[in-house]
């Protein structure tokens, strides 16, 4: 196991391999907690947040109560960033977790993540078709941009010649050529 030092982890081929890289697993292995945070790609303030959440615990302390934590810790750090990544919060994060103890078959816990995973798409859905929405707004702006002579006379005069009066919210259709601005 790699030692740190005050200025990191010893250089050289024994050094650790990079956060998320597939060989940072090593069974039967224990990490102190910089190293742990190192390998998931987290701070050591992080880690000691996830315990105080009750997200994390340590696996055992050393005679001098230093935090030793194990391949299974990193695999739980590391899914604790994965579900922050898709969108879930520390609560919902301690929730799923007290349910996986509660019930060691993992169906309440996988009933809860199939729940929230589900809401969270209809989530993503909602902004996807929001953000079409003002891309084509965007769109229809920038094309009307370039087509048009005379900007300042906009709305107004170019509003006759103007292929996007009906989406316009400037365009009021007077017919008297001279539309106030906005």
């Amino acid at each position: 196991m790699p030692q740190s030092t005050a200025a990191g982890p010893k250089a050289g081929p024994k050094a650790g391999p990079k956060a998320g890289s597939p060989q940072t697993l090593r069974p039967g292995s224990t990490f102190r907690i910089g190293e742990l945070a190192q390998r998931a790609g987290v701070t050591v303030r992080t880690v000691r947040y996830y315990e105080e959440l009750g997200i994390l615990e340590c696996s055992h302390r050393t005679g001098t109560r230093h935090r030793r934590y194990s391949d299974r810790d990193l695999v739980r750090l590391r899914r604790v960033q994965q579900l922050k990544g898709y969108g879930l919060s520390l609560g919902e994060i301690r929730e799923i977790f007290e349910l996986a103890r509660e019930d060691p078959s993992g169906e309440k816990s996988r009933l809860r993540l199939l729940s929230r995973y589900r809401e969270k798409c209809r989530e993503a859905e909602r902004r996807k078709l929001s953000l079409e929405r003002y891309i084509a707004e965007l769109e229809w702006h920038i094309d009307q941009l370039e087509k048009v002579s005379n900007f300042q006379a906009c709305p107004g005069e170019e509003c006759r010649s103007c292929v996007y009066t009906v989406v316009c919210k400037f365009y009021r259709g007077s017919g008297s050529g001279q539309e106030e601005g906005a």
